[in-house]
């Protein structure tokens, strides 16, 4: 494994990055406004598996292909922003979904959930340019592992970070609204803002520039 000179930066820098709030952290934080504690946590999950795929990518050089490119890194761009969208006004135009207390989505919800946290995280070429740009700053070519191995050991440690901040985000959440959830009203205003911010996460991933 890398040194200790690399080791301490590296952990500082994740640590950063996993509290600043990003579409990850975001998209979570949507998805338990608008469809409850489970739900969030199952997103976090496909976000987590997404997460080891960006790694595997990364470490094996396959995300290199995005940033030579450009076009390719312009369709995932809009293919993800445009299922973002959806997702959003899905929820911007439907019937309050929440259900706090001792209500638990159905399994088909769990799922869905699950697979649209992947797709959304998987779809997200910035994702794998951070973890190709990030992971091997922090790398060591004469250390006794391989670089690759190094990028997969560091890259789930950064994944575990960031899933660790979506779970604490989504029970602080669900502590909040789960004081307030027997107005009716109140749930239906929860939904509205998931779905405003999945939109506006949407069209922020299609607006961006192609950097």
């Amino acid at each position: 494994m890398p040194s200790a000179d690399l080791l301490i930066p590296f952990f500082l820098a994740s640590a950063v990055f996993a509290c600043v709030p990003g579409p990850g952290m975001l998209y979570a934080a949507a998805q338990t406004l608008a469809s409850g504690r489970k739900v969030g946590w199952w997103s976090v999950l496909g976000f987590h598996i997404a997460g080891l795929g960006h790694i595997a990518a990364a470490a094996f050089g396959v995300s290199t292909l995005l940033a030579v490119v450009p076009p390719l890194f312009t369709v995932m761009k809009l293919v993800g922003a445009g299922y973002l969208v959806w997702l959003g006004i899905r929820y911007l135009g439907g019937a309050p979904l929440l259900v706090l207390g001792p209500s638990k989505p159905s399994a088909p919800t769990a799922r869905k959930a699950l697979r649209d946290s992947i797709i959304v995280e998987a779809m997200n070429p910035k994702s794998a340019l951070f973890y190709l740009a990030f992971l091997p700053q922090f790398t060591d070519a004469s250390a006794d592992l391989p670089v690759w191995t190094q990028i997969v050991v560091l890259g789930m440690i950064v994944n575990a970070m960031f899933s660790v901040t979506d779970a604490i985000l989504i029970e602080t959440l669900h502590a909040v609204a789960a004081r307030l959830s027997a107005s009716q009203r109140f749930v239906l205003a929860l939904q509205r803002l998931g779905g405003g911010v999945l939109v506006a996460l949407g069209a922020n991933l299609a607006l961006a520039r192609n950097q």
